[in-house]
């Protein structure tokens, strides 16, 4: 993915800041759908990963992942893609 079509999104924290990220990937685990976002700023920071799930009107809405083993999982997927899309650009 190249500058031009990169995806952002602004997300609101507890404290009604916004916030804006970069989305780096969309990934499907154990049949649910997971996002990978990386903070826009220019200081190096960590992604989050948050899981994609619907509101009662069929809504798209992120949820944190409370679950060390389903965030394992999806860390797991993330990692294995990322190591395979690096050797196919040796």
């Amino acid at each position: 993915m190249n500058d031009e079509e990169l995806q952002t999104i602004t997300l609101t924290d507890e404290e009604g800041k916004e916030h804006e990220f970069v989305v780096v990937d969309i990934l499907n685990v154990e049949d649910k759908d997971y996002v990978i976002l990386q903070p826009n700023t220019d200081e190096p920071e960590e992604g989050i990963i948050l899981r994609i799930d619907q509101d009662d009107d069929g809504n798209d809405v992120l949820v944190e992942i409370e679950s060390d083993d389903e965030f394992q999982k999806v860390v797991d997927v993330w990692e294995d893609l990322t190591y395979q899309a690096e050797e196919e650009d040796e």
